[in-house]
Formats: C-alpha cells, sequence, structure tokens
C-alpha cells in the first residue's frame, strides 16, 4: 500500500472579485468567489464541530462496479475492471470505512458483506481484493439500485466523509429515466459521487447527471487498460479530504435578488436551484467535500436602484460548516463580501473585471459544445458548426489549450480567432464522447 499522509482539516480563505461600480440605473452585481482550502499541519487548522483536536475526520468509500453482461465484451474489460478496483483498495489509508459493490439489474454486496463496511488494514484490504474474483459479468444495468445500496452502506459509517465511486459500461437500460432521477434526489446531499464510462457503448448525459447530482467528477475511460490509473487517481483525491458537507452561504439585505450561483472552476456546475435556506435572507449552496484545492463561484445579484454616489452591501458570502446535528453553532470558516457602488464615471461602470469576464466565457464555451455536439447528432451540421466554431473561438481566446485540443478531433480549424471551422466527416465516437464528457471543464484565468 501507498504511504499517504492523514489527511488534514483544511483552512479555508474567501477571495471577492469584481467591478463594484454601476452606471445609475445599474442593477445587476456580478462577482467571483474564489474559495481556497490548504492543508497545513496541525496548527491553524479549523475546527469541524464535534471532531476531537488534532485528528482528521473519518472517511467512507463505496466502490461500484458494473457487472453487467456487456462488461465481457471484451473480456479484458472486466479483468481491467478488477484490476482497478484492487488498485483502488491499495490506496485506501489505514482506518478508512470501504465495501464494494457488483451493479447489474440489482445490486449485490461483494465485499464485506452483511450490510456494513469493513476498516481498511492490511488483512480487509488482501480479503477485499481476494473477493474481486466474484467480480462476474452478467445480467442487466439500474444504476438507481446501486446508487441505493451505496447510500445504505455509507449510513452505517462513523465519518464524516461519504463517497462513492462508479463504473459503467452501458446505458442504464433496465430502469426508467425517472427512476434514475428519483434515485439520485434520494441520495443527493448524502454523498459524494465520481462517475466513470469505460469504453463507448455509455451514455454520456447518464453519467454526467449522475456526477452533477452529486457533486462529484465524471470522466471517460476509452481505453479499459487506463482504469487501475484513473481508479487511484481518484482514490487519492477521496483520500485528501479533509473536511465534508461545506456550504456556501449567501445572504443578502432587503430588496436583493440571487440571479443564479454557479461553480465556474474547476468545472462548470449550476448551484442555483439547490439552494437551501438558511434564516432570514439567506441560502446555502452545496459544494460537497474539500482537501487542499480552489475553486471559483460566479455569482450574480439585483440590486434596487439608487443614485450617483450610493453604495451598499449587496451579499455576503460565507464558507459553513453544519453542526453534527443540523442545528447550532455551525462553524464559519471564511466569508468575503460583494458590494454596489454607483458612479457617474463611465470608465470605471463599464469595465468589466477579467475574472468575471473570462467565466462568463467558459460558461459559454461549456454550452457552445454541448449544444453544438447535439445539432451534429441530429443532422443540423449547419447548427453544429456554428456551435462548435464558437466552442473554438471562445477555448482560444481564453487558452483553454485541453478543449480546444479535443475540439480539434472533431472539427477542423480553419481560424480559431474567428471561430471559423468545418465538421470532420468521420469522428471516433471516443473522441465525441471526451469532448462531450469534458465539456464542462475550465481553466483559471491568470491573475
Amino acid at each position: 500500500m501507498a504511504n499517504f499522509a492523514k489527511s488534514q482539516v483544511p483552512r479555508f480563505s474567501v477571495e471577492v472579485y469584481q467591478n463594484e461600480y454601476l452606471p445609475e440605473g445599474g442593477r445587476e452585481v456580478n462577482a467571483i468567489v474564489t474559495v481556497t482550502s490548504t492543508g497545513g499541519g496541525t496548527s491553524g487548522r479549523t475546527p469541524v464541530p464535534g471532531s476531537a483536536p488534532g485528528t482528521a475526520p473519518g472517511a467512507a468509500v463505496v466502490i461500484m462496479v458494473d457487472c453487467s453482461g456487456s462488461m465481457d465484451y471484451p473480456a479484458a474489460k472486466m479483468h481491467n475492471a478488477r484490476e482497478a478496483t484492487a488498485a483502488a483498495i491499495d490506496t485506501l489509508r489505514d482506518g478508512v470505512e470501504f465495501a464494494v459493490t457488483a451493479g447489474t439489474h440489482r445490486a449485490t454486496e461483494v465485499y464485506p458483506g452483511g450490510g456494513r463496511l469493513a476498516t481498511a488494514d492490511a488483512t480487509t484490504r488482501a480479503q477485499a481484493k481476494d473477493s474481486l474474483r466474484r467480480l462476474t459479468a452478467s445480467g442487466g444495468t439500474a444504476i438507481g439500485t446501486w446508487l441505493g445500496l451505496a447510500d445504505r452502506l455509507l449510513a452505517t459509517a462513523h465519518g464524516d466523509i461519504r463517497h462513492g465511486i462508479l463504473l459503467t459500461d452501458g446505458r442504464n437500460e433496465h430502469e426508467s429515466p425517472d427512476a434514475l432521477r428519483a434515485a439520485l434526489a434520494s441520495v443527493a446531499g448524502r454523498f459524494t459521487c465520481d462517475a466513470r464510462g469505460v469504453g463507448t457503448d455509455w451514455e454520456v448525459k447518464e453519467v454526467t447527471q449522475i456526477a452533477s447530482a452529486l457533486l462529484g467528477t465524471a470522466d471517460i475511460v476509452a481505453d479499459p487498460a487506463q482504469l487501475a490509473a484513473d481508479f487511484t487517481g481518484m482514490m487519492e483525491k477521496v483520500m485528501g479530504k479533509g473536511v465534508a458537507d461545506v456550504a456556501l452561504r449567501l445572504w443578502t439585505p432587503v430588496g436583493v435578488e440571487i440571479q443564479f450561483v454557479k461553480q465556474v472552476a474547476p468545472t462548470v456546475e449550476d448551484l442555483t436551484a439547490r439552494r437551501t435556506e438558511a434564516g432570514p435572507r439567506a441560502g446555502d449552496y452545496p459544494t460537497g467535500s474539500w482537501g487542499d484545492e480552489s475553486r471559483d463561484y460566479h455569482v450574480c445579484v439585483r440590486v434596487p436602484e439608487a443614485g450617483i454616489g450610493q453604495e451598499m452591501l449587496a451579499a455576503r458570502a460565507s464558507l459553513i460548516i453544519p453542526a453534527p446535528d443540523g442545528g447550532t453553532p455551525e462553524a464559519v470558516l471564511s466569508q468575503g463580501l460583494v458590494r454596489a457602488v454607483w458612479t457617474d464615471d463611465l470608465a470605471a461602470s463599464t469595465t468589466l473585471d477579467p475574472q468575471v469576464a473570462h467565466y462568463t466565457g467558459q460558461a459559454e464555451l461549456a454550452q457552445a459544445i454541448q449544444l453544438g455536439l447535439d445539432a451534429r447528432k441530429l443532422g443540423d451540421f449547419d447548427g453544429a458548426t456554428a456551435r462548435l466554431g464558437r466552442a473554438v473561438q471562445l477555448a482560444a481566446a481564453s487558452g483553454n489549450a485541453d478543449t480546444a485540443k479535443l475540439l480539434s478531433k472533431v472539427v477542423d480549424v480553419v481560424d480559431a480567432a474567428t471561430g471559423t471551422v468545418r465538421l470532420k466527416a468521420k469522428v471516433a465516437e471516443a473522441d465525441e464522447m471526451t469532448l462531450e464528457t469534458r465539456s464542462t471543464k475550465t481553466v483559471r484565468v491568470k491573475r
């Protein structure tokens, strides 16, 4: 087993980037809220309510492996899935609770069984890897049942950080879309989940829907031989998490309306509809679990009209850890302020903040890719060319080299600056699926 240091509860900082100046009659305020967590040592760490001093929160992980019949075509796929699961198990640090399940048209416990979680040590890791021979391919695919079993197992965990890793190779054909949505609604907020599609016979929107609902990551592993490296990387990130269930709380004064709240880095994720009320004029937006990392959020609010020279607090953004029993006191990790100042200085009020401009473009880039690929699938080649051309233009302008490279496998770029492209006559299915799956990945603006 790799030697990983015990995770530390991170310290949080909040920075607000905005142009606070509005023209007379201006009402829309945009700000990028950058949240950064750093692990550091034991000194200076933010205490988690209910945790003992100097201890890291416990973690629990359930690995859900697709064992439907298609996993035997080719046979190496199932072999690679076992190898990847073994690699993930090897990455578990001592003391982490874990389980392995097999997913078909129903969900089955593989290890340890009995509706419980095992505690990782040399013995249980060896037993778990030995049990992987029971992962055999047969049956259908009903992912909602896999998530339900993972939820029941994780509900028995003693730690705060609860996470799932889900692997599928096919479409969710043995339950309805409504059933999957219902399953996601029932487990959302109870654990986070990374979802992976292996090969090219799965549905991108199903996998990204799972990751989005459960605040995890989604990706394609087109070559099954790369599964072990991907699973190891995912598990290493889970082992680096130091605090769970962090919420971005927005408080707004009377008369201020929140237009939207979006995560814009490292991926685009609209959080607006996920608000839960948190007292007078305050609402919480879930951000999931955190390790040593940084994320950016775009907050847009509508303020009342005011005269030249007036200013107001448009919003207060705070990072909150709920109390263990759902009551008080809550832990306020850090906070930042969004301001509005009315001016008759035209230059000041019309200057777009570089952070806001960059991430507005990144959100448009993600949407252009999705709309372009959808149009291509429907045979609307003119629409696809226009949308994907705009995506190429935005990727070039923002320096998103990774997305630009993925786009170049779907279109021939004539002029990136103007977004002039031609659709490729033949596109490898893996290339198109990779572009679609990774379309929401963004690059940070250079500060």
